[in-house]
């Protein structure tokens, strides 16, 4: 399900209402547990979260231009997806992570490198993804994204 939007608004405007809500409490969740640093935006046609240029000028080394991205939320075909470079990056967040998920959620994750799916929208632990979201400051990220990218 490729949507295209200008904005986080314009993007759940288009989704059918069973996604748009689930999109939007996750969205709420993220915002309020995020530290300060991060900004919300469309990257690579989903809800994201980024280091901005004015804190991270070099960018997502892929793309330059681009900033360096943390978390994606999106509604695909088939499931919502929450992207988190963080889980993807550091064995310890995915460690603590899949360690945690059991103690929300009682169906097995389904998780790739730094998606995770939630095909069940009505099994998505909100709480949990909050904590996942506050557990990297700014600092945090881009130090553990220039250690990955110097390997």
């Amino acid at each position: 399900m490729k949507i295209e939007a200008n904005s986080p608004d314009e993007y759940i405007a288009q989704l059918p209402e069973d996604r748009a809500s689930v999109i939007t409490k996750l969205r709420q969740v993220i915002s309020e547990n995020l530290p300060k640093g991060f900004e919300e935006c469309m990257s690579y046609n989903m809800i994201g979260y980024v280091v901005p240029h004015s804190i991270y000028p070099a960018g997502y080394h892929v793309t330059p231009a681009l900033p360096l991205p943390f978390i994606s939320i999106a509604s695909q075909k088939n499931f919502v997806a929450l992207y988190h470079s963080g889980v993807y990056s550091s064995p310890e967040m995915h460690k603590w992570f899949v360690s945690e998920y059991p103690n929300y959620v009682k169906t097995k994750l389904d998780m790739g490198k730094s998606c995770i799916r939630f095909k069940n929208i009505k099994n998505i632990p909100y709480e949990l993804i909050g904590e996942l979201a506050s557990k990297m400051t700014v600092e945090e990220w881009v130090n553990t994204y220039e250690k990955v990218l110097n390997k």
